[in-house]
Order: structure tokens, then sequence, then C-alpha cells
């Protein structure tokens, strides 16, 4: 009897479903000749900042500024207008923008084989640990994608240390961060942040971190996970390329 009102209930429905599928269509096929009618001309600063508040998640605040191409030091804007690249991606653009030397790598690479998963050996990544291993006197090397996996590794790291190395009791391993610190949105990075831009209304947080004031070492050494013997790393990422610029 249940199935039988459940069926009649979707014979109802389906007719709706159907209008509401030729209107979307519709409104689709009108947004996507919109689209390709400002595709034909090139786009103002003010329609560049429209569509992506319109169409992107809110979750960053960019400058004014809608860039368009960028060679060396330089970046120019939608209208043609030239900029100095003080910002560089957060350093990710040190080199500066199209390289022709990282350019024609890229270009030799994809054309010859464009990713693998770490599900394979490949002829390149060993050539890379080999070399950054030697250039910096380490033992081994975890390559990153982003900083902030940087950080999330390298917590991990240590409480895997805490618990194999020095004896820390199963997942009661402590990670002190400084005040201020900021390297990344990831839940465990918003758990040691002291911004509330960064983690209001994300909690509950990541347990195990505690905060000191940056630089002040007798807070170190009063802080209540300092002569635990659970304590695992003090963590140290400054925030200098932010807003708030702090030495």
């Amino acid at each position: 009897m249940m199935i039988l009102r459940l069926c009649s209930g979707m014979q109802r429905v389906v007719p709706t479903i159907t209008r509401l599928h030729v209107y979307s269509s519709s409104r689709a096929a009108s947004s996507a000749a919109s689209s390709m009618k400002r595709a034909e001309r090139q786009l103002t600063s003010q329609e560049v900042y429209a569509r992506e508040d319109k169409y992107g998640a809110h979750n960053y605040h960019p400058l004014p500024v809608a860039l368009e191409r960028g060679k060396g030091i330089y970046v120019w804007d939608v209208e043609g207008r030239r900029y100095y690249d003080f910002l560089s991606a957060y350093s990710a653009v040190n080199q500066g923008h199209c390289h022709p030397k990282i350019i024609a790598a890229l270009n030799d690479q994809a054309s010859k084989l464009t990713l693998t998963s770490r599900a394979f050996y490949n002829n390149i990544l060993g050539a890379y640990e080999e070399f950054i291993t030697n250039l910096f006197g380490y033992d081994k090397v975890l390559p990153m994608n982003t900083g902030v996996e940087g950080g999330e590794t390298a917590c991990k790291l240590a409480r895997k240390w805490a618990y194999t190395v020095k004896g820390v009791p199963k997942y009661k391993a402590k990670i002190i961060f400084a005040n201020g610190n900021f390297w990344g949105r990831t839940m465990a990075a918003i758990s040691s942040s002291t911004d509330p831009s960064s983690y209001d209304g994300f909690g509950p947080f990541m347990p195990g971190f505690e905060l000191i004031p940056y630089n002040d070492i007798p807070a170190l050494e009063v802080s209540p996970f300092h002569h635990k013997e659970n304590t695992t790393v003090l963590f140290i990422k400054w925030q200098e390329v932010n807003l708030n610029v702090k030495m």
C-alpha cells in the first residue's frame, strides 16, 4: 500500500519536473548565448568582478584588479593597464610570469607525459628527490602541491614521531603554535589560528593544539604543554604576506 501511494505521488510530480526541466533548459540556453556574446568582446573589469561575484563562492575578497596576462615582473589588466606584481602569488611566481625556461619545460613534459599518480613510478620524481635532498642535506623529501598540505603533513609527522620514537601515549600528543600564525584554511590550520575570520563558524576544532604568544620564550617555558611528556613539537609559521604584515 505504501509503494502504491508513493507511485501515485510520483505520477503527480513528474509533469511538474518536466516543465521545470524545459524552463531550465531554455534559461540555460539563453545564459549560454549571453556568455558567448560577452566572449566576443573584451569584458571590462567591472564585468569581471560582477561575474565572479555572481557565480563564485565568496571565500576570498580579491583586490579590484582584473588581470589578464603577465610577463616577468609585470601583469596587465583587461583594460591594458600595466602593474608591478609585488605579490607574486604569495611567492609562487617569484621567478616571474611566463619564464621561458619554465614554459619550455612545461610544454616539453606535457607533450610527453602529462601526469602520473603515485600509484606508479616515473623517471622524473626520483631525480628531483635526489637533487633536493642533496641540496638541503635532508634524508628524504615528501613533495606537496600547496603550503597547507606541508603544514598538515608536518603535524602528522610530528605526531607519528611522538608515538613511535618519543613514546607519547597513543593519541595524546600536543603541538604548540605561536599566536598570529597563518598557514592555510584546512581544519587543522584554522584550529591553530587566532584570527576569527579564519575559524569563526567552523568548530569544533582539532584537539591537541596549544597557542602561545610569538617570540615570547617565557610564555613557552610556562606553557602547560612545555614540561609535559606529551609535547611533540613547536610549530612556527608566522603571518608575513597577508594584509596584517608582522615581522
